[in-house]
């Protein structure tokens, strides 16, 4: 078993000197979902944990103006159960509710899901689609980068020496638009994402296209907006034809950026089909509460 020492920091400016104190290899320490896997695989690189779970700064779930702003220590559950969350972003406590167990949505957070920045990560193409800011505290003072690019790659990501992840901040969506998350695992349950989609949309009266954004999870190396296929659905009336033409533009998009590899022949038609749907649903018509939000499968 590996021994380290154990510090509690008790706000965030503790937090940042505790983690840039030279005297120890320090690791942070908020849910411990990805700690204890990491320990069990990997001998401890790190002699001192860092408990920033209690820390109330990092649980903040509120709104201001068009603007929500999650503490990177809210839990999965916490996403789940939140009002403001399920009237707003829903999609977000699908993909919530897609993590793991009840006891794991009960301890991991939404921090440390995107610090840990695996590629198969279920709340990250959510975070991505909604443009979602990360806001970074460390010795040099406080810092911004869309989650977008602050996930480069599988395990990757631009968080500085003894920088810790706050909060992210985002808009809420659109008027009206609807939202889907959907997620493809070997089984329904305790399942890591083989590959998932979350998307927003929204047609104007006409039945334009008028808001969409679709993002892809687990199927490129950077998770990323398909923009191009947004820039091809926009301002164009709505027809089956066009979403099929965009689902399969989509798969050839995660080729270009992922390269062809082995799994591409299986992956290519599958992330086409998980498109078209998400498209189907974030663009109906259908006013009804079941039509904004797509099952985790």
């Amino acid at each position: 078993m590996a021994r380290f020492d154990y510090a509690r920091a008790v706000s965030l400016d503790h937090a940042v000197s505790l983690i840039n104190d030279p005297a120890y290899k320090s690791r942070l320490l908020s849910g411990g979902t990805d700690l204890q896997v990491y320990l069990h695989q990997h001998p401890a690189d790190f002699d001192r944990v860092v408990d920033i779970s209690l820390l109330p700064e990092l649980k903040i779930i509120q709104s201001s103006g068009a603007e929500i702003t999650l503490g990177a220590g809210v839990t999965f559950t916490e996403v789940i159960e939140c009002a403001l969350l399920q009237d707003t972003v829903p999609f977000l406590a699908e993909a919530c509710r897609a993590v793991g167990s009840p006891q794991i949505r009960n301890l991991g957070t939404m921090g440390g899901n995107v610090v840990n920045a695996a590629a198969c990560a279920d709340t990250l193409p959510v975070l991505v689609c909604l443009d979602a800011v990360a806001h970074l505290k460390g010795p040099r003072g406080e810092r911004d980068l869309l989650v977008a690019e602050l996930v480069s790659g599988p395990n990757i990501t631009q968080i500085g020496p003894g920088e810790l992840l706050t909060h992210f901040t985002f808009e809420i969506p659109p008027e009206r638009s609807k939202t889907v998350f959907i997620k493809l695992g070997r089984r329904n349950a305790l399942a890591i994402s083989r590959l998932s989609i979350a998307a927003m949309g929204r047609l104007d009266g006409r039945g334009q296209v008028d808001f969409v954004r679709i993002t892809p999870g687990a199927a490129t190396p950077q998770t990323v907006r398909l923009k191009r296929i947004e820039a091809m659905l926009l301002g164009k009336p709505l027809t089956s034809e066009l979403i099929h033409s965009a689902a399969l533009q989509a798969a050839d998009e995660m080729v270009a950026q992922a390269g062809r590899r082995w799994s591409s022949e299986y992956k290519s038609p599958v992330i086409s089909c998980l498109a078209e749907r998400a498209l189907a649903q974030v663009l109906s018509s259908d006013p009804s509460p079941a039509a904004r939000n797509g099952p985790a499968i």
